[in-house]
């Protein structure tokens, strides 16, 4: 089910983004955007339903995926059905490109700082003080604080923005992390496969060496037994 629930989440990223990219979108618009991404919400619920039904140690499951349940259980917090998203996601995206790390990062990071820009204006735009108010605006914000930079001119202010803030900081050091684990990890295996070659070469040379030393034992005694 991961190839169908990755077109789900697509259908539900765009029925998300649409009322944020265009606030002057109608009430008809708003209403089937809405009714979209609630009908993608209950698919979110049930892949996590049948994959707990599905596991042979339940409360193993339930430890393991506790930001799983807390997404589907707490779905009035909008930023938060994002992150369901970016799992179905990222599951997906595991299983089609494994050891394509830049491909992979370069997807995951673009994804996360786009529902990042479009959490964070969401939240910031109906806040008077606000500073983020226009979809680039949430953009820069967002790729000043994945990368770490942050220069300040940007930032929310209400409470939802700066949950979403604090899930996109950590988000960039998970990114961060995954990313030099994985490349500590193939050079490791890179070394060992050279070593490995190497060791393989060299016990070839040295059975080409003793054979040839055993052909020519071989033939100074055939000379030997000749010699009178």
């Amino acid at each position: 089910m991961e190839w169908p629930l990755t077109g789900v989440a697509v259908v539900f990223l765009a029925a998300y983004a649409w009322p944020i990219l265009q606030p002057s979108l109608g009430s008809t618009g708003r209403l089937w955007c809405e009714v979209v991404t609630w009908l993608t919400w209950g698919l979110f619920a049930l892949d996590y339903v049948v994959r707990l039904v599905q596991s042979r140690d339940k409360p193993r499951f339930l430890r393991r995926h506790v930001l799983d349940l807390l997404v589907i259980v707490l779905p009035l917090l909008r930023p938060l059905r994002l992150v369901a998203m970016l799992n179905v996601l990222n599951r997906t995206a595991a299983l089609a490109l494994r050891g394509r790390v830049v491909v992979y990062f370069v997807g995951a990071t673009v994804l996360i700082v786009f529902c990042a820009a479009l959490a964070v204006l969401e939240a910031e735009r109906p806040v008077e003080e606000a500073g983020i108010k226009t979809f680039p605006d949430a953009l820069w914000w967002a790729i000043t604080t994945i990368t770490t930079v942050g220069y300040g001119d940007r930032y929310p202010v209400s409470g939802t923005g700066r949950l979403v803030a604090v899930g996109l900081m950590v988000a960039g050091i998970a990114l961060l992390g995954v990313v030099t684990a994985t490349f500590a990890s193939w050079l490791v295996r890179r070394v060992e496969e050279v070593e490995a070659t190497a060791q393989t070469v060299t016990r070839a040379q040295i059975a080409e060496l003793s054979r040839e030393i055993a052909e020519l034992r071989a033939a100074l005694g055939a000379s030997e037994r000749k010699d009178p």
